[in-house]
């Protein structure tokens, strides 16, 4: 029972942020310097459901919301994320912060920094089912304090990122040696641009590079056609050292405020046992500064 539920639990005792089909409507999750970028109040929202109808499958919930402040080069944000793994639960509570210089004409840079706490949990049930396996009875449920950081260099058209949402190493394990549950620091580097086919399409195409110690580097390319600025099109491509994933994204723009979202993923791997899909819907809610604005804005 133990060995499945640390099948199940992708790196497992390894504490990692969860990755998502659409990180690229969700930069706020892994990037503080992102923060008040979207010149509007930001409120996104997210659920993702992988590998469906394998128990013990990772469900991941997030929320956040930030913005610009008086002091315009200034941004804030809050961000909560809940990760369900098996038998473990992560629970991250940050708050971010941003500052924005104009170094061109068009481009800015903006630097973040985030700080708050992680939770971490193992299932009550399990303790009690098997309280002297060695794998979980040194593992305690706590809040660790962490801190992270990134910059962000953007204009209208493109943009790159690169940060590192938690700093710090913690060992939530403090009885055995044979087993670790560790906070791991993981690096990202994001990236995309927008280009207009012709009057009414554009193409977003993004990257991100996920590189966390311990674990071999993951990379997610993806493209997107954007048509009328109303509807969202597209497709996604993950790797890494041992499986990978190939999805759909359809993003529908309903008001000038209101987003919904959904994509659809389905692994590539040589094991049959993980050959279940997984759902990924988002919801974004914005208010612009501007309420004249026509269009979405594109990162």
């Amino acid at each position: 029972m133990i060995a499945w539920m640390l099948l199940c639990s992708s790196n497992a005792f390894s504490q990692q942020l969860p990755q998502f089909t659409q990180y690229m409507f969700n930069t706020i999750s892994i990037n503080p310097a992102y923060a008040g970028s979207r010149e509007a109040l930001s409120v996104v929202a997210l659920h993702r459901s992988q590998w469906v109808g394998l128990g013990g499958g990772p469900t991941t919930q997030t929320f956040s919301i930030h913005a610009p402040m008086k002091n315009e080069n200034v941004g804030l944000g809050f961000s909560f994320i809940n990760d369900q793994v098996g038998f473990e639960n992560t629970s991250f509570i940050y708050a971010d912060y941003s500052y924005t210089i104009r170094i061109g004409l068009e481009t800015k840079l903006a630097f973040g920094v985030k700080g708050g706490f992680t939770s971490y949990s193992i299932d009550q049930e399990l303790r009690n089912a098997e309280p002297n396996d060695p794998a979980i009875s040194g593992i305690e449920d706590r809040w660790s304090p962490n801190i992270g950081a990134g910059l962000f260099l953007h204009t209208n058209k493109w943009y790159l990122g690169l940060s590192a949402p938690r700093i710090l190493n913690n060992n939530n394990n403090t009885q055995s040696e044979n087993f670790a549950a560790l906070d791991r620091v993981s690096s990202y580097f994001t990236g995309g641009l927008v280009m207009d086919i012709n009057e009414g399409v554009k193409f977003k195409p993004s990257f991100l590079v996920k590189g966390t110690n311990g674990a071999p580097l993951s990379y997610d390319l993806t493209a997107n056609f954007l048509f009328n600025d109303k509807l969202w099109l597209g497709a996604a491509y993950r790797i890494n050292e041992s499986a990978g994933a190939l999805g759909v994204i359809a993003d529908f723009q309903i008001s000038n405020q209101l987003r919904v979202g959904y994509a659809y993923e389905y692994p590539i791997t040589n094991a049959p046992s993980f050959t279940n899909s997984t759902h990924e819907i988002l919801l974004i809610f914005e208010v612009f500064k501007n309420l004249n604005i026509k269009s979405p804005r594109h990162f």
